[in-house]
């Protein structure tokens, strides 16, 4: 299982970003003209949404734990993720009807977008430390006898300045690419939409997780476009601030 979650989980998430920068595979041709295509690439993003927005939830967690051991359901969470983003990617349907394109100046400030946000998400990623994108901690963790650490809620790197930059920045990763046709138009609408809300859905489980330290940070951070120069300092991380008022 850890074998088949981190090889299709990681699959997955490149097969994706080639996606999102080159465009459309072109692997299945369905031949279902453009509105049928377009009813297919719509159903594809929807079992997305709904699998990954489901699975994630912890009551679905806890319905799971009745039928498996509980170390598992972040790889099964991987595998199911990992296919179906898959589908999406290898299924998509392109349309040659074309709505804007980017040439010129425009074509490289898009590209490079893509790549700046590229190296976003990898600091987003790293200033969460340890972050377990594959659920394979817990196997890991039962294999080695050692206890899962508990979760602890710490404000660095892009998180001073939103709450949520890994979606921040593939926000950017899908906006940037310069061919807008029709059935990318479709994507990133939709697409986008599903980042709103699940932005929203994910805030209501960081809130049960971390109680007043997340409103807290909602307070004083924004959800996902930032809005200051200079970065949130939490108060509780900062010895500065710990250290105020107190004699030596």
């Amino acid at each position: 299982m850890v074998a088949l979650a981190a090889s299709l989980g990681g699959l997955s998430m490149v097969a994706f970003t080639v996606f999102l920068f080159a465009g459309p595979l072109e692997l299945i041709e369905l031949g279902l003209g453009q509105w049928g295509g377009m009813a297919t690439n719509a159903g594809l993003s929807l079992l997305f949404f709904f699998q990954h927005s489901g699975m994630v939830r912890q009551p679905f967690k806890r319905w799971l734990a009745d039928f498996v051991p509980e170390h598992y359901i972040g790889a099964i969470f991987s595998i199911a993720s990992g296919t179906v983003l898959l589908s999406v990617v290898l299924v998509w349907q392109e349309s040659d009807q074309v709505v804007v394109i980017a040439t010129g100046v425009w074509w490289w400030i898009a590209r490079a977008l893509f790549f700046l946000a590229i190296g976003g998400v990898l600091w987003g990623t790293l200033s969460l430390r340890g972050f377990d994108s594959l659920g394979l901690g817990p196997i890991k963790n039962r294999f080695r006898a050692s206890a899962q650490k508990p979760s602890r809620l710490a404000v660095r790197g892009p998180y001073r300045w939103m709450r949520h930059p890994l979606y921040f920045f593939v926000l950017l990763m899908i906006w940037s690419y310069p061919y807008l046709t029709v059935d990318r138009a479709l994507f990133n609408v939709l697409w986008t939409l599903w980042i709103a809300i699940g932005s929203v859905l994910e805030e209501r489980d960081l809130i049960a997780e971390f109680g007043d330290r997340y409103r807290v940070y909602q307070c004083n951070v924004p959800m996902l476009i930032p809005n200051r120069i200079s970065g949130w300092i939490d108060p509780d991380d900062d010895p500065t601030y710990r250290n105020a008022g107190k004699s030596e």
